[in-house]
């Protein structure tokens, strides 16, 4: 899917971070088993985490863990904390996106579901403030993804209003929504080649496999 799809050139892109920007879900899988069987469940599979891993921990784990849910926290952030830096790793052609997108002289940010200290952690690690100017993670805005809060937060004292001219880009079915929410042009990169029933509730209007292939559309 290309521009000529009916998109304008974007004055605004505004990343996910996890399994957009960087590879994060084996250090995920691993919070949620240690979490999962701290608390005496059977833990999930890779498969399933990347299934059902998607919304912040203070959306998805009270439904998880009911009145458990703040222990259930505590357990997944001390396996975080002792091994999320150290397992960082860009995916493939994210710093020449990134480069790319700052060098057409977009602004750039990112919006997560990861918890905002985490997140900017995780981005001065890497180094990567020389092309994005704001980080917005969970419990930064009063809503998390799928809420559209953490794009306004994103674009608030930048002049640039939510249109389509803002590209949303992300992973999963939060960041979409996040996007019509917003009103945003929500752009999916990986997945699948067919879209399932419940991403075509909340229709991408770019796609592409990869970094490399989010190059080639800008």
């Amino acid at each position: 899917m290309s521009l000529s799809a009916g998109a304008k050139p974007p004055r605004a892109i505004l990343f996910d971070w996890d399994n957009t920007l960087v590879n994060t879900w084996p250090t995920i899988v691993e919070c949620y088993r240690d979490t999962f069987v701290a608390l005496g469940r059977e833990p999930w599979s890779a498969q399933q985490v990347q299934d059902f891993a998607h919304g912040s921990l203070r959306d998805l784990f009270p439904s998880l863990f009911g009145p458990r849910a703040s222990e259930a926290e505590k357990v997944f952030y001390e396996t975080f904390y002792r091994i999320h830096l150290e397992r960082l790793q860009p995916l493939p052609d994210a710093e020449a996106l990134l480069a790319h997108c700052h060098g057409l002289g977009c602004y750039v940010a990112v919006v997560s579901n990861k918890v905002g200290d985490n997140l900017r952690a995780e981005l001065s690690h890497l180094g990567w403030q020389k092309w994005i100017t704001r980080a917005v993670g969970a419990k930064d805005a009063l809503r998390d993804k799928p809420a559209p809060d953490p794009i306004f937060m994103a674009l608030n004292g930048t002049g640039i209003a939510p249109d389509e001219t803002v590209w949303m880009v992300g992973d999963t079915l939060a960041d979409l929504k996040c996007a019509h929410a917003a009103g945003c042009l929500p752009v999916l990169v990986g997945g699948a080649e067919q879209l399932s029933a419940t991403l075509m509730e909340y229709p991408p209007r770019l796609r592409a496999r990869n970094c490399h292939e989010l190059v080639a559309l800008l």
